[in-house]
């Protein structure tokens, strides 16, 4: 099922034209169009999922081996010196496409990659501990 006021079902209904990269019957890699470097790629289920969460585990399981496909490949042929994947859900946590989207993005030396980077959290033993004690699986 796709969503029609969805930019990348739009995409994949080929409503608006894409860079395919890569194409099998569950997924869909093109270039971003906004990318951050040469060859940044999004990976789109061709089904809308609007976040992590929201996909069947079965498909969310293929995401990873995808990715690492993709990832080899750049390395291969761009000769990039790393590759950053990138997965936001929600809003806060800086999604601003709100259809499940893994983005391979090729790193060059001497290049910046401080857009994926975070300030960092100073906790206490006791803090950690507490919050372990909340998110124990």
């Amino acid at each position: 099922m796709r969503d029609d006021n969805c930019i990348f079902c739009k995409i994949l209904n080929g409503d608006i034209p894409s860079r395919k990269v890569f194409e099998d019957d569950d997924f869909c890699v093109i270039m971003d169009v906004d990318p951050a470097t040469k060859g940044h790629c999004l990976i789109l289920p061709k089904e809308h999922y609007a976040n992590l969460l929201a996909m069947p585990d079965e498909l969310a399981a293929r995401v990873l081996p995808l990715a690492k496909k993709v990832a080899a490949h750049l390395q291969e042929t761009l000769g990039c010196d790393g590759i950053n994947l990138v997965q936001n859900n929600g809003e806060v946590a800086g999604q601003t496409v709100h259809h499940f989207h893994m983005h391979v993005i090729p790193r060059y030396q001497g290049g910046n990659a401080s857009d994926v980077t975070w300030s960092h959290s100073s906790f206490t033993d006791e803090e950690f501990d507490a919050i372990l004690e909340t998110i124990r699986l």
